[in-house]
């Protein structure tokens, strides 16, 4: 990292670092804290009850952070890997924009500070559970799970699937069964989501040692795994319909949704292994972010027209 002398003094200069706000603010992953974002909005806006807006704009503000701290040690712990791989070459610590001291403080000051806000301002629940999903998301999934099992994406899946779970708390200031299954909608999602990234990936991870589905089990296994989380995934998404907490309406567009990502997989079991071009695994990428936003989108609209609808039925 480039660094300028603030004194000429002989007794020692101080090194300040040229690193943009760009460049921090890229430390935060704001593409995955945006998904954070809104699945958390989401938990907020279904929990029963009611959250004063200024309240709710802090907590949302507290989780986005909280998202972001995680992104950064992230970033902090993989920058030798993130070097050697053209989809993360760039980032700001490999491409000598930050150091790796500066991510990490970053990454624990943003850590304590979304963390004691949250309690503060909003609940203790919720700022609990916000704790230990940084925590899972920075030592249990990158410092342990990722370079040791090819099921680092499974497990590791459930620190990815708190945020909805977190906003529910903030506004019930617990957990219920539906903050649980929009949990298992998200955990359920991510194997066939970054399964299909690694296998068009699959070189590049082989290359620094991480033990992706596809380079431990082959391409085969991991585009039947595909399918039968593709699977899963469909199921979970009309479960609220199924519980209750949403209308038949919102259960019909899940379902058409869960169908088409189950189609994109069925795509990426025929696929011929070893395929360069990997067109439907890339598909398959796409669709499935359009998926997580899609079925929270049906969800936070249900919830919020369904309720004006039933009153203008029973009105006739």
């Amino acid at each position: 990292m480039t660094v300028i002398d603030a004194t000429s003094s002989t007794t020692g200069a101080v090194a300040l670092s040229e690193a943009s706000p760009r460049d921090f603010f890229a430390l935060l992953k704001p593409r995955v804290m945006s998904l954070v974002v809104f699945t958390a909005l989401a938990g907020l806006v279904m929990a029963p009850g009611h959250i004063n807006p200024f309240m709710g704009f802090i907590a949302i503000l507290c989780i986005a952070v909280g998202a972001g701290a995680s992104g950064a040690l992230n970033m902090w712990y993989d920058a030798d890997i993130d070097a050697r791989m053209t989809r993360t070459a760039t980032r700001p610590i490999p491409a000598g924009r930050v150091s790796p001291q500066e991510a990490l403080a970053f990454g624990l000051v943003l850590s304590f500070f979304s963390v004691g806000i949250l309690g503060l301002a909003v609940n203790w629940v919720s700022a609990g559970l916000l704790a230990f999903t940084i925590f899972f998301y920075a030592v249990i999934y990158t410092m342990w799970l990722k370079r040791w099992t090819s099921q680092n994406i499974v497990i590791g899946g459930a620190a990815g699937a708190f945020p909805p779970m977190i906003g529910w708390a903030c506004v019930t200031g617990g957990v219920s069964v539906e903050s649980v299954v929009l949990f298992l909608i998200i955990f359920l999602w991510t194997p066939a989501h970054f399964w299909a990234l690694a296998l068009f990936k699959m070189r590049e991870y082989g290359a620094v040692g991480v033990p992706m589905l596809p380079n431990v089990a082959g391409e085969g296994a991991t585009k039947r795994q595909i399918l039968a989380y593709a699977v899963l995934t469909a199921a979970i998404g009309v479960v609220p319909t199924i519980l209750g907490f949403s209308s038949l309406g919102y259960g019909v567009v899940a379902g058409l949704l869960g169908l088409c990502l189950v189609w994109s997989s069925v795509g990426v079991l025929r696929m011929p292994d070893g395929d360069e071009r990997m067109v439907p695994a890339k598909k398959l990428f796409g669709y499935s972010i359009l998926y997580l936003f899609a079925i929270f989108t049906a969800l936070m609209v249900d919830h919020l027209v369904a309720p004006l609808l039933a009153g203008l039925a029973g009105g006739l």
